[in-house]
């Protein structure tokens, strides 16, 4: 018995020791191939390896590090920021998780908290000298320019042959009004590196300051025949010519810029002028449209084409333009004087006089503030508009100068992850990997009622050929005939009827499954969503603006909405009755939410979100809506946030979003 328990006690030892070797084998796998698909840029899928890493060791804290710079590359900064900071609290002494979560504040703006990341990093290792470079840079970007210089020295001394801090310094210097150094750092970064084409525009645009004109156009001449895709050295070509009055060769560089960016409005903004300077009115006009269209917001833009409408004789579109600008912009005298001039030649006496004397006003307020340095450069009717703008002005505002960045999702083409449904589908890996995230046995006893394999609950359109699913709506049909009562039937039937676009139908038949079997809560499910579907296939045909296309799910609405509103009580009404029902299910928060954000009701779209998640806290899309819906409520941490743990939980289009905010 004493030999039998021993050896009992040895196998179970040696399995121990197995599993520990395994677990550490597994460990050293996931962090190597996390390392492995980030050295091949597939941030994503490396942030997915190492989530399992993290699983079976929670204080890896070079799994967190790695996970932060997968996250800080996707754009995801308040993500790369939590995943560095727990690095931190698993390792006080990782140099590098302080150098990179300093890196990340900064560019979050957050210079206090970045600086003192720093600080603990040059404390730990004074010598190494990448500390040194990131904070000259965050102090060049808080505007601390003798201290940056002394930073980019220091590391100066143990690197010398690096272009960027050479032009960081020079930029120092710059802001210094030290021209002189200026030039020569600019210089020693086009002798350190040759082919970069930065150090020649950098020192080019200093040479334009100069009035140098010649030489700066021998820089960019030589940065355009080192990389032909460098968009600035065109754009600032484009601006030696105009100077120097050779308007068909700036065009030409315009053109080609637009070309390698073709939404860059700055562009557009630029060639605009320099076509209405050599009289190509129409052509001009078109650029502005452009303009109006990427910077919806931007003052100057609707004032010069107010200006061109003068020019070609639409004076009631140029009087438009020109009300358009004193809506964005009330203090702009010029504005109104230009208006009351169109007013006047429409026979308006009375709105022109207004308008002048409004002007008049703005005219004597402006005066009196003249040493006033923040009062606005609108109400001076002496300032020229029609001048070309550098390549780091901003075009999103109302003023060139000063730009409130704009991060509503109003100005963005991302949309709320679209309603889930039971619906067909093929067997695909994606989805059953997505499908294994949430588990509700009353959800497989009910796909298991219904018997086809097929049946899933998803967000996504079928990927079963239409073709094939009218074919088998015609084959249920042909079934109901013999079996009319049989509610599993009528549910299968309403689904292929709203894969296939017939939504009046779909209702119809959802609705005598619902008569046969009146507790089910799925069944409300279908007809909810299928009623909101038909309210937006009505609203795409309503809307000529909005493209009508198999991927019109309601939730697609939540921007871009028309004057008529659409009713989505009756949704609302199924998917309550739904949770009154199954008041566990996740899913039915989750389309409830949609409902209510579309609806416009965002406070209880996040509520439902948050339940939704409560109940599933691995529902990425959740995440994301609920992101979205913060971000538009102007709560934009927490929505940054809730989209970064989207985009951890394999919510692919999260860091898309969080590209198009962060970078606003």
């Amino acid at each position: 018995m004493q030999k039998r328990l021993l050896k009992i006690l040895l196998t179970l030892a040696l399995a121990f020791w197995a599993l520990c070797a395994s677990t550490q084998y597994n460990k050293d796998y996931f962090f190597n191939m996390g390392r492995k698909l980030m050295t091949n840029n597939d941030y994503q899928e490396a942030i997915r390896v190492l989530n399992v890493l993290l699983r079976f060791d929670g204080d890896a804290y070079e799994g967190y590090f790695l996970r932060g710079i997968a996250k800080y590359n996707m754009d995801d900064l308040l993500g790369a920021d939590a995943d560095f900071t727990l690095a931190i609290e698993k390792n006080p002494v990782f140099t590098n998780a302080f150098t990179y979560r300093a890196i990340t504040r900064s560019r979050l703006g957050n210079y206090d908290d970045a600086l003192q990341d720093f600080h603990e990093a040059i404390e730990l290792r004074p010598d190494l000298p990448n500390p040194y470079y990131s904070r000259g840079v965050t102090r060049l970007l808080n505007k601390q320019y003798k201290e940056a210089i002394e930073d980019f020295d220091m590391f100066i001394r143990h690197e010398k042959k690096v272009a960027d801090v050479y032009i960081n310094r020079g930029m120092s210097y710059l802001y210094l009004k030290d021209t002189l150094q200026a030039y020569e750092n600019f210089t020693t970064a086009i002798r350190t590196n040759r082919e970069d084409p930065n150090g020649y525009n950098r020192r080019s645009m200093l040479l334009m300051q100069q009035k140098r004109f010649k030489e700066a156009e021998d820089d960019l001449n030589i940065a355009i025949s080192h990389d032909s895709t460098y968009v600035l050295s065109f754009f600032n070509r484009a601006l030696v010519y105009s100077d120097t009055k050779r308007p068909m060769l700036a065009l030409s560089d315009f053109d080609h810029v637009i070309e390698l960016d073709s939404t860059n409005s700055l562009t557009y903004f630029n060639r605009a002028i320099v076509r209405s300077q050599i009289g190509d009115y129409n052509r001009a006009l078109e650029d502005y449209d452009r303009v109006a269209l990427y910077s919806p917001n931007n003052v100057l833009v609707y004032y010069n084409r107010a200006g061109l409408y003068t020019q070609t004789g639409e004076v009631e579109k140029a009087i438009a333009d020109y009300s358009h600008a004193i809506k964005l912009y009330p203090d702009f005298a010029n504005a109104y004087l230009n208006r009351s001039y169109l007013r006047s030649l429409m026979g308006d006496m009375k709105g022109a006089r207004q308008d002048r004397q409004v002007a008049e006003r703005k005219i004597a307020e402006y005066k009196s503030r003249l040493s006033d340095s923040t009062y606005s450069i609108y109400a001076d009717t002496t300032q020229k508009f029609d001048k070309l703008l550098s390549f780091d002005a901003k075009l999103k505002g109302n003023s060139f100068d000063n730009v409130t960045e704009n991060t509503t999702t109003q100005n963005t083409n991302i949309k709320l992850m679209p309603l889930y449904k039971f619906t067909l589908m093929n067997a695909d890996s994606a989805m059953v990997a997505r499908g294994s995230l949430y588990y509700a046995q009353r959800m497989v006893d009910f796909k298991q009622k219904i018997g086809d394999e097929r049946l899933t609950i998803a967000n996504s359109e079928s990927n079963i050929a239409p073709d094939s699913l009218i074919a088998l709506d015609k084959h249920i049909a042909a079934r109901l005939r013999s079996e009319e009562n049989d509610w599993t039937l009528l549910f299968q039937r309403g689904v292929t009827q709203s894969l296939i676009k017939q939504y009046t139908s779909a209702v119809n038949t959802l609705t005598q499954a619902i008569s046969h079997n009146p507790s089910n809560p799925f069944l409300y499910i279908n007809r909810s969503t299928t009623r909101a579907e038909m309210i937006d296939f009505i609203s795409s045909i309503d809307n000529s603006y909005q493209r009508i296309s198999i991927d019109s799910d309601p939730a697609n609405r939540l921007q871009n909405r028309g004057s008529r509103i659409y009713n989505y009580d009756d949704a609302i009404e199924d998917i309550n009755k739904a949770i009154k029902l199954y008041p566990d299910f996740a899913y039915s928060y989750y389309n409830r939410a949609n409902l209510h954000a579309i609806s416009g009701q965002l406070p209880e779209a996040y509520e439902d979100y948050t339940r939704a998640i409560e109940l599933n806290p691995s529902f990425g899309e959740a995440y994301f809506n609920r992101g979205l819906v913060q971000i538009y409520m102007k709560d934009t941490r927490k929505g940054y946030l809730d989209l970064s743990k989207a985009g951890e939980l394999g919510i692919m289009s999260a860091y898309e979003a969080l590209k198009n905010y962060t970078n606003d």
